[in-house]
């Protein structure tokens, strides 16, 4: 008996191991064909993860080759949430550093996720502090952080980039996909205490941006906002704007604006002083607008620069209204009555030619349309056709009322009369290039339309330093250069539609120098005071400008 009991147990022993050893080779079988991806994808999220890798953003170059916006070196701080232990205490230690809402922080320690961002983009400073708590769970990747070291110069048309890169505002919005370029990614390899030991060689390298070079020089826009904070402040205006042309090109040297806001930290100011007002605000322009009307006479040769007409000694009735001088007048040449700015006289050229042509050579000058610059946000402003104008529309628009403008605008037809009759595109951006300063795309000056003629340019040259020397625009005379141009006082409409006797737009816009103008600019004060006449608030600011822009100019060439 004992031999066969002694058999029986070694056969039931043999029996259970065949079966538990068949028992796992099936499990082994089982998990091999049915289970394999899913535990390989498991094992894969224990031991690995993966980080975006930031492109490098282009940089944005004024014409001459200086940085206007760049990036610099710049450490995010990440979590792995499951590597920290105590992460009550890890909280109000990182609350403590950056001053960050405990919930929120301990909220993001909790998630079941293999990667949180905690902070993006900090100092170099701030990154040894948090390394000296030696905090487990806590690390840093490298990144670039967008930076403008002029901070508000060109601010509205520079605009800013985000947190991820991306463009939200001006130039940097408008061409980001240039901009931005591409991300790549690796993943971070742990070990079996899910400690991170290095990056894998599973590598895709992100792609850096272009840069972008602008018809903007820093120098004439240092000017230009300089000029613009002396008369924003003197005459506690609600806004101002000031463009500079290249005359002969349509490239922007200089686009300023009132109020401004500091590019490295625009959170902290108003939404509207991110505005820019040179291409998205339209106003009545007043009597710069009388450069259509003066233009379109002497081209269709209807009036010479001797003829005179009788203004009225400063009231004169159009239909059922009655049109005002400033000063009252008696007889004005044709030259003087753009001279003096009279309302009048100029009422009584666009009678001689006609409403069609008033319309005809403000749609040539480019008045009702986009000039289409290569910036975001512009808008046509508002010219009616002749169809849509009343029986007192001839006194009016003419004069500059009954329709609205840009900024870009008034300089880009001052620039189309200094520069021997062509309109010119307007345009900021000069060339797209690669890290290496390779070529992409390059931008060249456009000639829209011939507007007037070279005769006709030549004359209205003549009119507008006349303008300067002799009439209402004495404060843009210069000892140094001759100047060119035409004031202007718009009156702004008050909410009941009547026009308002105390809102005014104050305007000079013109060339220098007069014979041989390189430059053309304007300049615009929404609401100044005490003094609103363009003459007065302007003129002296386009001076300067034109000045000590000319006078670089000289000594860069």
């Amino acid at each position: 008996m004992q031999p066969k009991l002694k058999s029986l147990r070694l056969w039931v022993v043999l029996i259970f191991f065949i079966g538990l050893l068949s028992f796992f080779l099936g499990e082994l079988v089982f998990f091999q064909l049915f289970r394999s991806t899913f535990l390989s994808k498991l094992a894969a999220k224990q031991h690995t993860y993966y980080i975006e890798l930031q492109p490098q953003r282009g940089t944005i170059y004024d014409r001459m080759m200086r940085p206007l916006a760049v990036n610099v070196p710049s450490f995010s701080l990440y979590v792995v949430p499951g590597q920290i232990k105590n992460k009550k205490e890890t909280a109000e230690k990182l609350v403590n550093l950056f001053g960050l809402n405990k919930d929120v922080v301990l909220e993001k320690l909790s998630r079941n996720k293999q990667f949180v961002w905690l902070v993006r983009k900090c100092d170099w400073q701030t990154m040894k502090d948090v390394k000296a708590l030696k905090i487990e769970g806590v690390h840093f990747l490298k990144e670039s952080k967008r930076s403008y070291a002029n901070s508000k110069l060109a601010s509205q048309l520079i605009g800013f980039a985000g947190l991820d890169n991306v463009g939200l505002d001006g130039l940097e919005m408008k061409f980001n996909k240039y901009l931005k370029g591409e991300s790549g990614w690796t993943f971070v390899l742990r070990d079996a205490k899910r400690r991170d030991v290095a990056l894998s060689d599973i590598l895709q390298p992100p792609v850096d941006g272009y840069s972008l070079v602008l018809t903007i020089d820093q120098v004439v826009q240092y000017i230009a906002e300089r000029e613009i904070d002396k008369i924003f402040e003197k005459y506690h205006a609600k806004g101002a704007m000031i463009v500079v042309l290249d005359i002969k090109t349509g490239e922007i040297l200089a686009l300023a604006n009132r109020p401004t806001y500091d590019l490295n930290d625009p959170s902290q100011y108003p939404t509207d002083s991110r505005r820019n007002r040179v291409i998205t605000d339209f106003f009545e322009p007043g009597s710069v607008f009388k450069i259509v009307t003066a233009s379109a006479a002497l081209n269709e040769g209807k009036v010479s620069l001797e003829d005179k007409f009788f203004c009225e000694n400063g009231q004169y009735r159009v239909a059922n209204h009655t049109l005002h001088d400033v000063h009252p007048y008696g007889w004005l040449t044709f030259k003087d009555v753009i001279g003096e700015s009279s309302n009048i006289g100029t009422t009584k050229v666009a009678q001689r030619i006609g409403a069609s042509d008033v319309y005809n050579y403000g749609k040539a000058f480019g008045f009702g349309d986009l000039t289409h610059v290569d910036m975001s946000g512009e808008v046509t402003g508002v010219f009616k056709p002749v169809s849509a104008w009343s029986k007192t529309s001839i006194g009016a628009v003419p004069i500059g009322q009954e329709v609205c403008v840009t900024t870009l605008q008034l300089a880009s037809a001052i620039a189309a009369i200094g520069n021997g009759g062509v309109y010119m595109k307007p345009y900021v951006v000069h060339a797209i290039v690669d890290r290496r300063g390779e070529v992409i795309k390059v931008f060249e000056p456009q000639v829209v339309r011939r507007v007037i003629s070279e005769d006709t340019s030549k004359k209205m040259r003549e009119v507008l330093a006349n303008v300067v020397v002799n009439g209402t625009g004495k404060l843009a005379q210069s000892k140094i250069f001759a100047m060119a141009g035409k004031t202007g006082t718009g009156q702004k409409v008050e909410s009941n539609g009547t026009y308002s006797h105390s809102k005014f737009m104050a305007s000079f816009i013109g060339f220098a120098p007069a014979e041989n103008p390189e430059i053309a600019i304007a300049v615009i004060v929404d609401e100044p005071h005490p003094y609103y006449y363009g003459g007065v608030v302007s003129a002296p600011a386009f001076k300067a400008v034109a000045e000590d822009v000319l006078k670089y100019r000289q000594l860069s060439s």
